[in-house]
């Protein structure tokens, strides 16, 4: 369910936390963590709230985009399925994908395509779906990217999400 100015009010009650401060409270916690699986918490929750278009401008203000792209450059597979997701989550809107792409968070994107994590794999098609425009095409249409999302998408017999994800992205942004 998608919020708005009036439900937001509602959810968050008299005594609430705004969602502002609560993003910038967990934007600190990520920040203070010692411990991964608080991380991998935090960071979790933050990508559930990256679908959400109420909070489209929240994540540019505090630079929650950037931060899910640190995460793609992490050696924690969670961190990175997380930061993955987030990043599909939030790359449908226009603004976001300009922050993602001017981060140089495509060659990010696309190295996880490799990933063993399939949450990962399944974010990244995702992403590339919606990040791929005149602009990005020559970077993310590279004959060994386009061929990997070619696999990807002849392998129903082995995992029908990549392959519906991979056709959907071929269908769009390769076939005629």
């Amino acid at each position: 369910m998608f919020t708005n100015e009036r439900r937001q009010a509602e959810r968050t009650g008299k005594y609430g936390t705004p969602r502002l401060q609560h993003l910038q409270e967990l934007v600190i916690q990520f920040q203070q963590a010692t411990d991964e699986e608080s991380k991998e918490k935090i960071v979790a929750h933050l990508a559930n709230f990256a679908y959400d278009p109420y909070n489209y401008n929240f994540l540019r203000q505090l630079n929650i985009l950037e931060l899910f792209l640190d995460c793609l450059t992490e050696p924690n597979e969670k961190l990175i399925e997380f930061g993955a997701g987030g990043i599909c989550n939030a790359c449908v809107d226009p603004a976001n994908a300009a922050v993602i792409i001017q981060c140089d968070g495509i060659s990010l994107i696309i190295q996880c395509l490799s990933s063993p994590v399939r949450n990962t794999v399944n974010s990244a098609l995702g992403a590339l779906y919606y990040l791929c425009t005149p602009v990005t095409k020559e970077e993310i249409l590279k004959p060994e990217v386009v061929e990997l999302i070619r696999r990807y998408a002849a392998a129903e017999a082995v995992n029908m999400n990549f392959s519906n994800l991979a056709k959907a992205f071929l269908d769009k942004h390769v076939s005629p």
